[in-house]
């Protein structure tokens, strides 16, 4: 029985190292932005790795905007509708200023689209958010925040998951005795 605990123990081992070694091909983001008259928050799925600048791809979006779905995340290289010739980036960074110029953009149930964009060409800089209803937009201060939530590694599973394996045994033996006593303990019938 300990030779086979050993084994697994071993083989359990080997594949958390193995999982360690993998890098990770996404990472998620809470994000959140307020205003007057527009409360809009979610998450972002992106990139692993930033740029040169910090920033990350965003390649996936959802949430909502003052209780609207938000639909589909603006193609990068493409402005929203309403706000041409603006092109959305899809950046985003840990650092502050969290967004470029260009900002991201997204889709929103009901026909309306949605520029959150840093505005480093103001005095002081301020996020700003174009917000386009075809055939009319605003364009209004908000205070924008992204944080990429936790996630636990791969490796941290399978080693929660090696030391479950390594405590069965011990679990099973504890039953097994305190089942016995029980038994020794339990009145004769005879």
């Amino acid at each position: 029985m300990r030779k086979r605990t050993l084994i697994g123990l071993a083989l359990v081992s080997v594949a958390a190292l193995a999982a360690g070694a993998t890098p990770a091909t996404a990472l998620n983001w809470n994000w959140t932005y307020s205003g007057a008259g527009i409360t809009a928050g979610g998450t972002f799925t992106t990139v692993d790795t930033p740029d040169a600048s910090g920033f990350y791809l965003i390649t996936a979006i959802a949430g909502a905007r003052n209780g609207s779905e938000i639909l589909s995340l603006q193609p990068t290289g493409t402005p929203i509708p309403g706000n041409e010739p603006f092109a959305v980036d899809n950046l985003v960074r840990i650092e502050s200023p969290q967004l470029t110029v260009h900002g991201f953009g997204y889709a929103i149930a009901g026909g309306t689209f949605s520029n959150p964009f840093f505005a480093d060409f103001l005095q002081p800089p301020a996020y700003l958010e174009f917000f386009s209803a075809p055939p009319t937009s605003t364009e209004l201060p908000i205070l924008f925040s992204a944080t990429p939530a936790p996630v636990p590694h791969t490796a941290t599973w399978i080693l929660l998951l090696a030391g479950l394996v390594m405590l069965a045994p011990a679990a099973r033996r504890r039953i097994a005795v305190e089942t016995g006593t029980r038994r020794d303990r339990s009145p004769s019938t005879n």
